[in-house]
Formats: structure tokens, sequence, C-alpha cells
């Protein structure tokens, strides 16, 4: 799909009301009822694509993420646009032939953290319908032929002229006869019985982008089911589900981690290692450090998918209490203790009978 925004003529920084200004003008320019430009139709479908984008604020700024190939679903009809069409010439904006198009296919696809720092291809397998490969979507036996439909003439949709207060109004329908695909089958295909399309799975390989988050959505354009007898294919959405870690939180392109540092170290100064994404990393830390203190490695986290460089890595430090002392370092820490004139509990009854056999 070309630049939704080139379409229009508007820019990145356009505000929902300029792009609506633009896109009614636009649309009463080329809409096929009022334009005798044998281009028109093309120009008019473009038109409303880049609109149903620019106009959703999800949709626009799945765009500006991704781009056209993953940018924002919902190429697949026009929805609620075409009632504004109607108030305008009568008529339907997407054409009858759209209903032909094959549906999207969703997808899901689970990766690691690392993964997602790294970027990976992965193959992901669809259950899918294809072109019927006997009868190349056609629906017709081999041999034989689709023909024009008897009905619409082989436009797909039935035009009929109205006289309203406001002057001649055309409206226009699917044909009934065809489905709005213009063709009629006669003699239609053994394998697909018709439908010109058949069951199938299929194996895509996937281009996971480095930096991408949990949940975020990769469009695939064309890769959805095939179109009903010529129709253009669906589109394949592939949700990204990034597996939890078990030292790693992530929040946005930064992670966090939780290192836990003994108490002589903490006290004295040292050195410790914090993990990251690719190897530990040899830290300094300074004497006196506390629990809940944070140490910050800067650009040692995620990608920025849609920027250069990469977020940072905190650290939650917790100062590690000795549970099992014996009782060399218990007399140590005991008059340490007394030199800091810091009250600490008496001898348990069972420590005073083991130094009393000792």
């Amino acid at each position: 799909m070309p630049d939704p925004y080139e379409t229009l003529g508007v820019t990145r920084s356009a505000s929902a009301e300029e792009i609506k200004r633009v896109y009614r003008r636009l649309a009463r320019q080329h809409h096929p009822d009022a334009s005798s430009d044998p281009g028109a139709e093309e120009r008019f479908k473009d038109i409303t694509r880049a609109y149903e984008v620019l106009s959703d604020p999800e949709k626009r700024q799945r765009y500006d993420m991704f781009g056209d190939e993953r940018g924002a679903p919902g190429f697949g009809g026009f929805g609620d646009i075409s009632d504004l069409f109607s108030s305008f010439f009568g008529g339907s904006a997407s054409g009858a032939r759209g209903s032909n198009r094959g549906a999207d296919v969703v997808a899901e696809v689970e990766i690691t953290l690392e993964e997602a720092a790294l970027g990976i291809e992965r193959d992901v397998e669809i259950q899918t319908l294809s072109e019927c490969p006997d009868c190349a979507g056609t629906g017709a036996a081999p041999g034989t032929f689709p023909s024009r439909c008897s009905m619409c003439g082989g436009t797909g949709e039935v035009r009929q002229v109205r006289r309203t207060v406001f002057g001649n109004v055309m409206t226009a329908t699917t044909c009934g006869r065809c489905q709005g695909s213009g063709e009629e089958i006669a003699t239609p295909c053994p394998v697909c019985g018709g439908a010109g399309r058949i069951e199938g799975t299929e194996t895509l390989t996937l281009s996971i982008p480095p930096g991408v988050d949990d949940g975020a959505q990769l469009r695939v354009t064309g890769r959805g089911q095939a179109g009903v007898r010529g129709g253009r294919s669906g589109d394949l959405y592939v949700l990204i589900r990034v597996a939890p870690h078990d030292i790693f939180r992530r929040v946005g392109d930064d992670l966090g981690c939780e290192v836990t540092v003994p108490m002589s170290t903490a006290a004295l100064g040292g050195e410790i290692f914090i993990p990251t994404l690719e190897e530990s990393e040899l830290v300094e830390i300074q004497a006196g450090t506390q629990s809940g203190e944070v140490i910050t490695l800067r650009g040692m986290g995620m990608p920025r998918l849609r920027g250069r460089g990469r977020g940072d890595l905190v650290a939650l430090v917790k100062v590690e209490t000795p549970r099992r002392l014996d009782p060399e370092q218990e007399e140590l820490l005991r008059r340490f203790a007394n030199l800091r004139d810091e009250e600490v509990a008496e001898k348990g009854f069972l420590h005073k009978i083991k130094d009393a056999f000792q």
C-alpha cells in the first residue's frame, strides 16, 4: 500500500480535522460515480484506505511504528466509511468486488526476551485457504472457463437510479446471482467445488525485528486466505508474545533485575557481577551501599525499535544478611557490634551449652 500521508497529501503532523477535511475533498473528486477518469476507481480506493489508517489513532500509531508491511490492520474493507459515501453519492464506497477479498489470518508466536533483543527469524505454520491448483482459483473445471454474469454483465454489482427531491441518485448493490464476482460457472471444479480455494497448511518464515515488545502485532500483506475467484488475498497478522524472564523485567526499552550483595562487600565496598542479556558485567560498588539502592548500566537494556541505541539496565541492590555463622564468625561480629555500641541479642540457650562443653 502507498504511504497514506502521501496519498492524502498531508504531513505526518497533520491533525485529525485536517485529515478529515482533505479526505472529504478527495473523495468527492475521485469517486467513480462522480469522475469520468478511468483511473478514478483505483485512486478512490487508495484514498479510502489511507483515510481508514490515519483517521483511527491506534491504526495511525501502528503505521508510524511498523510502516506498510507491518502497519495498521484494517485494509480489508471500509466499514462505516461506506456510510459516509452513501450520504455523498448514494452508493457503496468499496464496490461489489470488494466482497471477494480473502479473510485475514491471525497467528501467534512466542519468543524469549533474548530473541526479542537480538531479532530472530521464526517459522509460522498457519491453517488457511489457498488457491485451488486444479482450476487456478477460477472455480471452473479444467478445460472450461467462467462466463460473464448474465444479470450484472460482469460488473459484480447492480446499479439503480431513483428520483429524489434532490435529483437522480444512483445506488449500487452486490449482484445476487454471482455474489459480486461478475462471473458464472457452468461446470464447477471437482476438487474445490467451484469455490476456487482449498484448505491447507502453509509455513512462512517471519522476520521479527530487534526490540519488539510483548503484544506487538506484525502484518504480512497478502498472506492471508486467497480471494474468491480472482479477489485479492487477505493479510496475515502475527501476534508476538515475549515469554516472562527468570531474571529481568522489562519496562519500555529498559530492563530491571535484582542483585544480591554480601553484607561485608556492601559495607566495605568491592566488585560484583551484574547479569545482562549477553554476559555478566563486573561493576564496582561503593562502601556503605544499602539495600534498595540502584545501579544503572547505560545502554545495556533492549534495542529501541523506533530509533537507534538501547535502553538502560537498572539493578536493585539487596544486601544479604548471613543466616548461618560458625563460632568464630559470630564472635567477630559481636566484637564489631560492641565497637559500634550496637545492641545485639544474647547467645541462645543451646549456644551457651555448646560453649560450656567446649
